[in-house]
C-alpha cells in the first residue's frame, strides 16, 4: 500500500534524506520554508514555517500515515550567556511548533500510523553548553511518550536522539578539518554522524517492520551515550 507520509521541515539535512529514501515508494508531502533541493523528488511541497504558520487542511490528504518533525536547533551557550529568550526560541522551535503542527494533523492519522521526532543524546547524558537544547529537546521526548501512551494502539510514537550530524545546522561545529577531527573522536564509532544514518532509522520507525515499537526514545549516537572507551 502507498503511504501518505508528511515531514514538517524536509529540505535540507536529515529531512531531506528521510524525504530522499521516502518519495519513491509512497506519497510524501514536504512542507518546509524553502523548497531549492526537492526539485529532483517527486514529492508535494508545501510552503510552511514552523513558528508562524498553520498547517491548511487543504494541502494534506485526508489520511496520513507516517508524521515527522524535523526542525531543530543546536544554540550552546553557557547558561550565563543565554537569555529567557534564548530558551523561549529553542522551545518555540522544537516544541511548540511541534505541538501546533500535531494539532493539524491528528485527526488524520489513519489507525497504524508511525510518528517520529527528534531529540538529542544531550538529554540524558549530561553535556555542557547544552541547557537550553536539553530543555526543549527533553519537552520532546516526554511529550513523545505521553503521546504514544494516549494513541495506543492506533499511533505509534517514537523519538531518535543523535548526537552530532554533518547537517547545515551543525555547520559551524565542523566547520574546519581540526573540529571534525576532534568531533569524531569524542564518539565511540570514530566518526560524527551522517544525515543518511537518522533517516535509516527514521524510515524504519515509519515502516510496518517497526509495528511493535513505540513510546521509545533511540539513541542514534556513534555509542557516545552509552560507551566510554577514551
Amino acid at each position: 500500500m502507498t503511504k501518505n507520509i508528511l515531514l514538517i521541515g524536509g529540505s535540507h539535512g536529515i529531512g531531506f534524506e528521510i524525504a530522499k529514501k521516502l518519495h519513491e515508494e509512497n506519497t510524501v508531502y514536504v512542507a518546509s520554508r524553502t523548497n531549492e533541493k526537492l526539485g529532483n523528488l517527486d514529492v508535494n511541497y508545501i510552503n510552511f514555517d514552523a513558528i508562524t504558520d498553520t498547517l491548511d487542511e487543504n494541502d494534506m490528504p485526508d489520511e496520513i500515515h507516517g508524521f515527522v518533525y524535523c526542525p531543530g536547533s543546536i544554540n550552546l551557550k553557557p547558561f550565563k550567556m543565554l537569555s529567557i529568550n534564548h530558551f523561549k526560541e529553542d522551545m518555540e522551535i522544537n516544541f511548540f511548533g511541534l505541538v501546533t503542527a500535531l494539532k493539524s494533523v491528528i485527526s488524520r492519522m489513519a489507525e497504524g500510523s508511525s510518528m517520529v521526532f527528534f531529540s538529542t543524546v544531550a538529554v540524558n547524558t549530561g553535556m555542557p553548553f547544552h541547557s537550553s537544547i536539553a530543555a526543549a529537546k527533553g519537552a520532546v521526548e516526554g511529550f513523545a511518550k505521553s503521546l504514544a501512551a494516549e494513541y495506543a494502539p492506533k499511533i505509534r510514537v517514537n523519538c531518535v536522539a543523535p548526537s552530532l550530524v554533518d547537517t547545515p545546522l551543525a555547520g559551524r561545529l565542523l566547520n574546519n578539518d581540526k573540529k571534525r577531527e576532534q568531533m569524531a573522536e569524542r564518539h565511540p564509532l570514530k566518526r560524527f554522524g551522517k544525515p543518511e544514518d537518522i533517516a535509516n532509522v527514521t524510515v524504519y520507525l515509519l515502516g510496518d517492520e517497526s509495528s511493535w515499537i513505540t513510546g521509545q526514545i533511540i539513541g542514534v549516537d556513534g555509542g557516545i551515550s552509552t560507551l566510554n572507551v577514551n
